[in-house]
């Protein structure tokens, strides 16, 4: 294996047995890749976890429970290393033990943004760092759009927790898309700006998911790859009758936080029910964010 210039990197050719295999489909494979990490993760079956790098707390608590639930099962969870949902999601996956890759859009010896510093050395010793870009290269817009199609291509499916319909997040679920690869979304408020772009990828055919079980059981696993069960509260049979959140929003407005609290639903879910309703008249959405109930 050769060193590249820093020490403890290693970079790959696609001749070379770590280089990942759904790379090597891509159109234009890397010439190079730089690593630093947990080699394995490389060739293991991996999902990507992307949306807004301004997510909203529901985002990222969302992106971070979905990641260590997908991550306890066995799947290797890769992000951009962003702000944001990404962020929240390597720190997920971290904290399931079945690891992370971060995909840089800069050297492998760049950390950017700084503020994910502390977060990038953890995925060095814990996870794994992989980019294209030889060591020293910094940050350039037009980066980003070759880190993205790499985070589908090393993915055997993506999960758009919250996203605009104009955001980096949708430049990866393209790319994973012109690779035949499973696209989730997580759906959202009619209402909300970040829920847009998942919602219309849901309208277009996306896979509309309210559990990290319903990522297990729809995605389309390589023969021989089976996944650990998930604990029994992310399965399809514990999900609570919707007419809990009509009996939670009684004759008041509510916040969403409020009727989170009030179902003990998780945030996606609640969301997409309120929606629901909303749609079929039940709910009316009111300013400032309140819920309240028509009938």
């Amino acid at each position: 294996m050769d060193l590249a210039a820093i020490p403890r990197h290693h970079v790959f050719t696609p001749q070379h047995p770590l280089y990942p295999e759904r790379l090597r489909e891509l159109h234009v494979p890397p010439p190079k890749l730089y690593a630093q990490g947990r080699l394995e993760l490389l060739r293991a079956p991996c999902l990507a976890i992307v949306g807004s790098r301004n997510c909203t707390a529901h985002g990222a608590h969302d992106a971070r429970q979905f990641a260590r639930a997908l991550s306890q099962a066995g799947l290797c969870i890769v992000s951009g290393l962003a702000h944001g949902v990404d962020a929240a999601a390597h720190r997920g996956a971290l904290e399931g033990g079945g690891g992370s890759i971060a995909v840089l859009g800069t050297g492998i010896d760049i950390d950017y943004p700084d503020s994910n510093a502390e977060l990038a050395q953890r995925l060095r010793t814990e996870g794994c760092v992989v980019t294209e870009f030889e060591p020293g290269t910094p940050p350039r817009p037009w980066h980003f759009p070759r880190r993205n199609r790499l985070i589908g291509g090393l993915s055997l499916g993506v999960l758009v927790v919250e996203a605009t319909l104009k955001s980096g997040t949708m430049s990866t679920v393209h790319a994973a898309l012109d690779m035949g690869v499973d696209v989730f979304a997580i759906p959202g408020s009619i209402h909300s700006t970040l829920s847009k772009g998942c919602n219309k990828l849901i309208r277009e055919g996306a896979k509309l998911v309210e559990t990290a079980a319903h990522v297990i059981e729809d995605l389309r696993l390589p023969p021989g790859v089976e996944l650990a069960a998930l604990p029994a509260e992310t399965a399809l049979a514990s999900r609570p009758d919707p007419s809990a959140v009509l009996q939670a929003l009684g004759e008041s407005p509510m916040s969403m936080d409020q009727v989170v609290f009030a179902t003990g639903w998780p945030v996606s879910r609640v969301a997409a029910e309120l929606s629901r309703l909303q749609v079929s008249r039940h709910v009316v959405a009111l300013p400032g964010g309140w819920y309240q109930r028509t009938l």
